[in-house]
């Protein structure tokens, strides 16, 4: 028998092309287990969430005293561990190393944080609050933003009062430079300012509530459009392994905003009994808050863009940051979007 040469030719040829075709499979296959393995992992709930609780923050007290997240997560052997913030500088230090996973800040403090690294998106609007204003003593001779020049001031750093204190200022054609601003906790401004230590104080409610009521202080300076909302916000890593219980977090969150809707005397109770101030005090900080508005969206980008030239101008960021950028990084408009078309009935 003759076998032509091109037979030796054309067999090795179909011997490489069922290989290439075999490889080819196999690395199908390979792509479709790989693509599967973060599904498992983000399906894992976790074993402990950790999340602050804040006295700004209504929701957060509401649902901590009911126990719906614990009522939530139980199915899922999931621990809770709830820390309290004093202010959006503690939220954003716990999110930041980790102590905490899920927190609640003023807007323009969590842009501020992440433009510095904090690897955190805002979930969830918690509120949209007038929960600020610099304030002086019920006797005070301080009559104008002007008077202030020369003057102490006592602020959180990193803080929405703090951050609206220098928006104040500038308005008055004033800097940091032309006051002296003192770094002291939310509650120890109040007292500061109570004592004689400052001449103004950037309050933050219910301090600031408690402030007006009990103690006859006076705001100076209210300017609700300097007010940026109130974050829910989630580190990243946390984010992207644990979508599920994210989403009970969210839950928990919509529930409570509707309830405080429905029961703001309930709602005022639980305000005054967890910040140990009175009940005409809660109300009053309640009075402040519009719960409306739950979805991060445009309504954020606009606000937070249009105050973020500050953080330059005050160099609070460093050089060249485009904090446009940081901006719509940090604004996460899916992660809430079904729980709030469930909660509302769409």
């Amino acid at each position: 028998m003759t076998v032509s040469r091109g037979a030796f030719v054309q067999k090795p040829r179909r011997l490489l092309a069922g290989l290439a075709a075999s490889l080819a499979s196999a690395a199908v296959a390979i792509a479709a287990i790989a693509a599967l393995a973060p599904v498992a992992a983000q399906a894992a709930p976790p074993a402990e969430l950790k999340l602050d609780y804040a006295y700004y923050s209504p929701e957060s007290l509401v649902i901590k005293r009911n126990g719906w997240l614990e009522q939530e997560l139980a199915p899922d052997h999931t621990q809770v561990k709830w820390v309290l913030s004093l202010g959006s500088n503690r939220a954003l230090e716990y999110l930041n190393s980790g102590a905490i996973d899920i927190g609640s800040t003023a807007g323009l403090a969590a842009v501020l944080a992440k433009a510095n690294g904090n690897p955190i998106r805002a979930v969830y609007i918690f509120s949209r609050p007038e929960w600020t204003a610099l304030v002086v003593r019920k006797d005070s001779s301080i009559t104008t933003l002007a008077d202030l020049k020369g003057k102490k001031i006592a602020a959180t750093k990193g803080t929405d009062p703090f951050l609206f204190t220098l928006r104040a200022l500038h308005t008055a054609g004033l800097s940091r430079d032309d006051v002296e601003i003192v770094n002291l906790q939310h509650p120890d401004g109040r007292v500061a300012l109570a004592n004689g230590q400052v001449d103004a104080w950037a309050g933050l409610d219910p301090h600031m509530a408690a402030a007006q009521i009990d103690d006859g202080a006076r705001l100076l300076y209210r300017n609700v459009d300097f007010n940026t909302w109130g974050f829910l916000n989630a580190r990243q890593d946390f984010i992207n392994a644990h979508p599920d219980t994210l989403a009970h977090v969210l839950k928990a969150y919509e529930k409570a905003r509707l309830w405080i809707a429905a029961h703001p005397d309930e709602a005022a109770k639980i305000v005054a009994e967890d910040s140990k101030l009175s009940l005409p005090v809660a109300r009053l900080q309640l009075s402040r808050n519009d719960f409306s508005q739950p979805q991060p969206g445009e309504r954020q980008l606009a606000a937070l863009k249009a105050a973020a030239p500050l953080l330059v101008r005050e160099q609070l960021v460093k050089p060249g940051t485009d904090l446009n950028a940081v901006i719509d990084a940090l604004i996460d408009v899916k992660a809430a979007q079904p729980v709030i078309a469930t909660s509302s009935g769409k």
